[in-house]
């Protein structure tokens, strides 16, 4: 038998209602103790589940506490899978805590952070994977990062694994049947099938593992640097994108000396603007301080903002670009031509003609004069890519599967060698056997009490 836990499932803090969840082997004939419907004497156990209630919470003295609704489910058709009651009352934090100590004094202890969706977990109502998405939907805080949580919660990527992990199973079992009749030298499948096979499979993972770097990017915000010299308009772009006076504007070159960060969110996607520190020799300690950081923020973003003065001659703005786009060509870029208000319309052939990778995107805007700034919006979405983040494709959004993810590619690596090389199919079985492992750690088929243990307890408490 399960202890019977309780908690108080909305946020913190008084509100119009608050939700009081209890579940466990008990949970209905607890609550039916401090519970009094207004249908008379009846009690929570006399009615239908799923069935939402009206009456009075009670004091020990009989007196009423509260008016609620009580819901109530019985196992297993419940979140958890045990029986549960839901208890909406009234948000005062006096009534929210009066009423989880009338429910601990007849029988119930406190739940502790994730312990609902825990109990979940644990009576196969969902599988880890899905747990884990329960609490990137209540982080989710974009469309895109929400539209991933319901899609791994609703067991999206659980498919995909389940599909991986039966491919493997049927692939071990051709290969062990084949060590049953090594004797005989019986073959069951063509080696070169097997290669396709593992090819597929690899293909896959590599896919899933992949995607984490997007996935990463919706669910945390794309970072997004912008670079450049001192008093090329950074911080003035920064305030334009943001509409707001967020950084420092000065004349004085050196005034950004550390990186300044916020976030805007744009069409359902959440983009991290890093405003950092202009590039130039100097010698003063704090300013080189601040530079470091600069080239540090450069290597950790997605998207790099290489800002530049339109009005500086031709020479200097070759040689800035040609200097730092080869530190940056694994990233999206985008060369950002700076205060096109005060230049001709000669200077800016000249600037169009400038070589460039491909890759690299042109932009001429004027922060200050406010030109262009949907060209830059529009730019940055494509750099998202948000449009390749379809429904039905699996994004990576947690970094402990994708940590499995590539020890599961590794594994199947060396099973791919291992055909090549005409290994025997005891060493090929050990190495899918692995690959099949790290799968299972993802949905929690193959975990550990410590696994559990950390997952769990960064939820919080109520859910």
């Amino acid at each position: 038998m399960s202890e019977t836990i309780c908690a108080i499932s909305t946020a913190a803090g008084m509100g119009a209602i608050a939700v009081v969840r209890v579940s466990g082997d008990e949970a209905i004939s607890i609550a039916s103790k401090i519970f009094k419907s207004c249908k008379g004497e009846k009690t929570l156990t006399d009615f239908s589940p799923r069935r939402a209630l009206y009456g009075s919470i009670l004091n020990a003295d009989g007196s009423v506490l509260d008016e609620v609704v009580c819901t109530t489910f019985v196992a297993p058709n419940s979140f958890t899978g045990e029986n549960s009651v839901e208890i909406a009352c009234h948000g005062s934090q006096f009534i929210q805590q009066s009423i989880l100590q009338r429910l601990l004094d007849c029988g119930c202890r406190l739940a502790t952070p994730g312990e609902f969706t825990q109990r979940a977990f644990a009576n196969g109502k969902m599988d880890l994977s899905q747990a884990e998405a329960v609490a990137d939907l209540i982080a989710s805080n974009s469309a895109a990062s929400h539209r991933l949580a319901i899609n791994q919660m609703r067991g999206g990527f659980s498919r995909e694994l389940a599909k991986l992990r039966q491919s493997l199973l049927d692939f071990v079992s051709l290969i062990e049947l084949e060590l049953d009749f090594s004797e005989e030298e019986v073959e069951f499948a063509d080696r070169q099938k097997l290669v396709t096979i593992v090819d597929e499979i690899r293909y896959k993972i590599k896919t899933l593992a992949d995607s984490f770097k997007l996935g990463n990017a919706i669910k945390n915000g794309i970072p997004v640097a912008i670079v450049g010299e001192t008093n090329v308009g950074k911080s003035t772009l920064l305030n334009w994108l943001l509409n707001e006076e967020k950084a420092i504007v000065s004349d004085v070159h050196g005034t950004t000396r550390d990186v300044i960060e916020d976030t805007m969110m744009l069409d359902g996607l959440l983009f991290r603007f890093i405003d950092t520190a202009g590039i130039r020799e100097t010698h003063d300690e704090v300013e080189n301080l601040g530079i470091e950081r600069t080239f540090r923020k450069m290597k950790e973003a997605s998207v790099v903002l290489l800002t530049v003065d339109s009005s500086y001659v031709i020479g200097e703005i070759k040689d800035f670009i040609g200097t730092y786009l080869p530190r940056i060509k694994d990233k999206q870029v985008a060369v950002v031509f700076n205060k096109t208000d005060i230049i001709t319309s000669a200077k800016r052939e000249e600037l169009e003609k400038i070589e460039m990778p491909e890759n690299v995107v042109r932009l001429f805007i004027s922060a200050k004069q406010n030109q262009n700034k949907q060209d830059l919006l529009d730019t940055l979405l494509k750099f998202a890519k948000i449009d390749q983040q379809e429904d039905h494709n699996v994004v990576v959004t947690n970094m402990r599967h994708y940590e499995a993810l590539t020890k599961a590619l590794a594994a199947i690596n060396r099973v791919d060698e291992g055909l090549q090389s005409n290994l025997s199919g005891d060493f090929l079985s050990r190495d899918i056997r692995d690959c099949m492992h790290f799968l299972g750690e993802i949905t929690g088929e193959i975990t550990n009490d410590n696994v559990l243990q950390n997952i769990f307890s960064k939820f919080c408490i109520g859910k």
